[in-house]
């Protein structure tokens, strides 16, 4: 399957920045949900998930590198900017803090995280 890569309308004032990572609808199939920080040439990722689906907003700035059927994708995130990614299982991906500031990701799973069977594989896609 192919990556959906969106970039998201974010409102921004004096105090930070909004966005909303999924939509309500598309809540209910998500059993997992994390946030990450990631400092400068900070490197995250470089895995796939065989069985769940993972819903991602990065939020620049960020390299993100993503392998799909139709091959592989590098994306550039500026600061300020956040894109949406819906990783189908099986889709390497990763993301890396290109930037001087720290940045936010935030991911949702369709499959709980289990310690004991984490669905996670790693695959290098970003070197560190």
């Amino acid at each position: 399957m192919e990556v959906q890569v969106e970039t998201l309308v974010t409102h921004t004032d004096p105090r930070g920045a909004v966005w909303e990572p999924v939509a309500g609808d598309a809540l209910a199939d998500k059993h997992n949900c994390h946030v990450v920080i990631t400092q400068p040439g900070g490197i995250r990722g470089n895995h796939s998930h065989q069985v769940g689906t993972e819903t991602t907003t990065q939020a620049g700035p960020a390299l993100v590198k993503y392998r799909d059927e139709t091959g592989t994708h590098t994306i550039d995130i500026p600061e300020g900017e956040v894109v949406r990614f819906i990783f189908p299982p099986g889709c390497p991906h990763a993301f890396a803090n290109n930037g001087s500031v720290p940045n936010v990701l935030v991911a949702l799973n369709t499959r709980a995280f289990d310690p004991k069977d984490p669905d996670v594989y790693p695959e290098t896609l970003i070197e560190a």
